[in-house]
């Protein structure tokens, strides 16, 4: 399948590449790594790159971004997703946020600018706010408010689409005055966790469904059960692969594709 050709229709008319590569990684996994990694995948035919300012790695990013285009891609055939971090949450941080994002990025606009946690956290310039006794230090935001902003950074060109991820949409669409719907709700996909009742919903608004960790969850302690199974040794996968001549991956990503599900390949 050919990345570039194939994209959905967003709600607000843009359209929105189906495969996607995720820019996450653990921490000890160096941070030039992400500029290497995000150029081959350009290189290869990715044209939808997920990150966030969580990672912590969008000047990276940004650099292999601006790196292709210096080589003849343009900018326009390439979409970029960034997140809006839980300490950035209160109206007046939802711009300045996205504005920092741009500025590590060293980019004019990002394709698609998302609420990355449906949970406030203090603001500040940690990821992660704690208390003295290692508490984390939640925030009280209306999320209504929230998506106020984001509508004014969409009206202001800083990006072209706004949506939201691990969210109850109920929350936003119930909003009274709600100029812009989500085009779209980012969260953990895959056969073993396939969101059906969400798909529904989401479709019937006329939302994408974006499955991240669409190869199945982390296996990291205190991320997942370690005893349970892992979906890429899953028989089931396994026999559909070995009849169709492809790995367990492609046929967990192709299911999602079939629903129309957006997918990225690694988050």
């Amino acid at each position: 399948m050919d990345p570039k050709s194939q994209c959905l229709e967003l709600n607000d008319g843009h359209l929105f590449p189906v495969l996607g590569f995720g820019t996450y990684a653990p921490e000890e996994v160096p941070k030039s790594e992400a500029l290497e990694a995000t150029k081959y995948a350009i290189e290869v035919g990715f044209c939808h790159i997920d990150g966030a300012h969580l990672y912590q790695k969008e000047e990276q990013v940004g650099q292999a971004i601006r790196s292709k285009i210096a080589d003849g891609v343009k900018r326009e055939d390439i979409f970029y997703t960034s997140k809006l971090w839980a300490t950035f949450l209160r109206p007046e941080l939802v711009r300045p946020a996205l504005e920092k994002s741009l500025k590590n990025l060293q980019l004019d606009y990002v394709d698609l600018y998302i609420i990355h946690f449906p949970v406030a956290l203090k603001p500040g310039d940690e990821l992660l706010p704690r208390d003295e006794n290692g508490k984390i230090i939640m925030d009280t935001v209306d999320f209504c408010h929230t998506w106020e902003a984001l509508e004014k950074c969409k009206d202001a060109g800083l990006t072209k689409s706004i949506g939201v991820s691990n969210f109850n949409l109920e929350r936003i669409l119930n909003k009274p005055g709600l100029k812009y719907k989500p085009v779209c709700n980012q969260v953990e996909c895959h056969p073993y966790f396939n969101q059906s009742k969400l798909l529904d919903f989401c479709k019937s608004n006329d939302i994408v469904l974006v499955a991240y960790a669409a190869l199945g969850s982390q296996r990291l302690k205190g991320w997942v059960n370690l005893n349970h199974p892992v979906l890429l040794e899953d028989p089931v996968l396994h026999a559909i692969a070995k009849k169709h001549k492809q790995t367990s991956a492609v046929i967990a990503l192709r299911y999602q594709l079939q629903r129309g599900v957006v997918v990225l390949a690694k988050s």
